[in-house]
């Protein structure tokens, strides 16, 4: 059997930010891992520079990776203001291993963390994975709509 460790970081995951802090507090060339698995299995995050992944740690409220030995094969954040709405972003399973529960794993982390577990609402937005989130509570937002502004 396999196992699995998932690490729930620190606000802003200054460990992995920093030193790329894996499972037991343990260096492991996170961020460049981080960036393989975003590079590999995250279609919407395929050009992160080191830099902005470390701006986009920086303002996560929940940070989540999960490992496998040393391999990253799992990794999601949110953000919140604590009582009224919360976000989950960048939710990525390594292709080969879903099927898994892995996701799952993932986004349970995410919403049962206190800034999100309070909150009135958790949003997400996805493109090819509705379903998945349908099975682990999420509905459509209609009538909200979701809009862009790209800068």
């Amino acid at each position: 059997m396999t196992r699995y460790c998932l690490v729930e970081h620190a606000a802003g995951a200054p460990g992995l930010r920093w030193f790329g802090m894996g499972p037991d507090l343990r260096p492991t060339r996170g961020l460049l891992k981080l960036r393989r698995l975003f590079q590999k299995h995250a279609f919407w995050a395929q050009d992160r520079s080191f830099q902005e992944l470390q701006r986009m740690l920086a303002g996560s409220d929940v940070v989540v990776s999960l490992w496998r030995g040393k391999r990253l094969v799992g990794f999601g954040r949110a953000t919140s203001d604590g009582i009224h709405r919360a976000v989950l972003w960048d939710v990525v399973v390594a292709g080969d291993l879903q099927g898994r529960g892995l996701g799952r794993r993932v986004v349970e982390a995410l919403l049962s963390a206190p800034a999100i577990r309070q909150a009135e609402r958790v949003y997400l937005m996805t493109t090819n994975s509705a379903g998945f989130y349908q099975q682990l509570g999420f509905r459509s937002a209609e009538p909200q709509q979701l809009l862009v502004r790209r800068q």
